[in-house]
């Protein structure tokens, strides 16, 4: 059996598709994965032995170029329209490139961005292949315990608070933003158009690929889901030998790190952050993330690094201080160490909600910490109670999701 996994997203959205590559290769099938030919992600997949069949184009630039038109005042970035635009662009080249890795492949598993997403559901779709969609958060999964996001341009009706309704709606915003595009590529496949293109995209049977602790999913009747477990990657990379001395050379630090969020407003927030951390006796490990971040002075206290293995480094800190990211907020979780999350966007406010809501750390109040605000935050963080219910809740993560999927994807393949 052989299975192309797509993605066009962060390194949140590839990592969980090679630790799934990886878990299909143990059982005997291929897997190849199709995700944006950023170097970082190259490196990644190449150092599993995990082929890379190359996405449309590399993602930090897109992020780089819309960051860029919206600190310039375009409006279209924040608009309706202008999302579309993206979009459309986005969906047809990911069918150039899924087309060609698809040859030969019995199934297609994809994740990340709506309009990624679609155009493997277009390619499976015009080869009469396999395809599962799926998800790394479950609010990204209808249901009426949870409200669905609402697009810049197409917010939720006025006077309209009921889920099962606004998820109706979803429907209709969908349609609106990605079904013209959609259906002009089905059209142009030989194949009919269809009315609903997010029932399609995403299917009625889903994966949830979420631990079921961290991230439960809810019993609902609107959609049908299969909740597997986190795709965790087994990392068995030393850290650095300078990180070890760092970390040998005094008690556990402070991890500081915000993945691929690359808002100005975090690199403002780095030094009243390590100042919080300093007040309190502590000392820092500061991951420069998308967003380039960087300490304000070459104090020894302050430790900087561009990437290490989380799984090696969170067992050695005091605290996780991120953004609240799946695979962040997963690897903090199973490491057993308290969190304080300072949410962004999309599906991180969620995280930093069950991160409080399971007692293993702090949801920071807002996106942009004061120093007042964040020391209050790390100091609750650290407090003996949620670093014991810390401890505690990491033994019930399971760490086999990856796994758990790949037999089920040989099981469908094989019945």
């Amino acid at each position: 059996m052989r299975v192309l996994l797509s993605t066009y997203g962060s390194r949140g959205d590839v990592q969980p598709l090679v630790a799934l590559a990886v878990a299909l290769r143990a059982t005997g099938a291929e897997a190849i994965v199709c995700a944006p030919p950023d170097e970082e992600f190259a490196a990644l997949l190449d150092r599993f032995g995990v082929p890379l069949a190359a996405a449309n184009a590399p993602v930090r630039q897109w992020v780089s170029e819309v960051m860029k038109r919206s600190a310039a005042g375009d409006t279209r970035e924040r608009s309706a329209e202008g999302i579309s635009e993206r979009a459309a662009g986005i969906m047809a080249g990911q069918v150039e490139a899924l087309s060609a890795a698809a040859e030969s492949c019995d199934l297609i598993v994809a994740a990340g961005l709506f309009p990624s997403m679609a155009a493997a559901r277009l390619v499976a779709d015009r080869a009469g292949i396999g395809y599962f969609g799926a998800a790394f958060c479950p609010i990204f999964l209808p249901s009426e315990h949870h409200k669905p996001h609402a697009f810049p341009g197409r917010p939720h009706p006025p006077g309209v608070t009921e889920n099962r309704a606004l998820w109706d709606y979803d429907i209709e915003t969908k349609n609106v933003m990605f079904g013209g595009t959609f259906n002009r590529l089905r059209s142009s496949m030989g194949m009919a158009p269809v009315e609903n293109v997010r029932d399609l995209v995403l299917t009625r049977r889903p994966l949830l690929a979420a631990d079921p602790v961290l991230g439960p999913l809810l019993k609902t009747d609107l959609i049908d889901a299969v909740q597997t477990g986190a795709w965790m990657l087994d990392d068995d990379r030393r850290l650095p030998p300078a990180l070890e001395a760092f970390l040998d050379a005094g008690d556990p630090p402070v991890y500081v790190g915000f993945g691929s969020m690359p808002m100005h407003a975090l690199r403002d927030a780095v030094s009243l952050i390590l100042s919080a951390i300093r007040e309190q006796g502590r000392r820092a490990v500061l991951s420069q993330g998308w967003a380039g971040l960087l300490p304000d002075d070459d104090g020894s206290d302050c430790f900087v690094i561009d990437e290490a293995n989380h799984q090696a480094l969170f067992t050695r800190v005091a605290a996780v201080v991120h953004h609240g990211g799946a695979g962040t907020t997963a690897a903090a979780g199973r490491a057993g160490v308290p969190q304080v999350v300072v949410p962004q966007i999309a599906d991180q406010p969620y995280w930093a909600g069950r991160v409080a809501a399971l007692g293993i750390g702090v949801a920071h109040e807002g996106a942009t910490p004061t120093l007042e605000s964040f020391s209050g935050a790390l100091a609750a963080a650290l407090a003996p109670e949620i670093c014991q219910r810390a401890s505690s809740v990491s033994r019930m993560i399971r760490t086999d999701g990856a796994m758990v999927t790949a037999r089920q994807l040989v099981a469908a393949a094989g019945s």
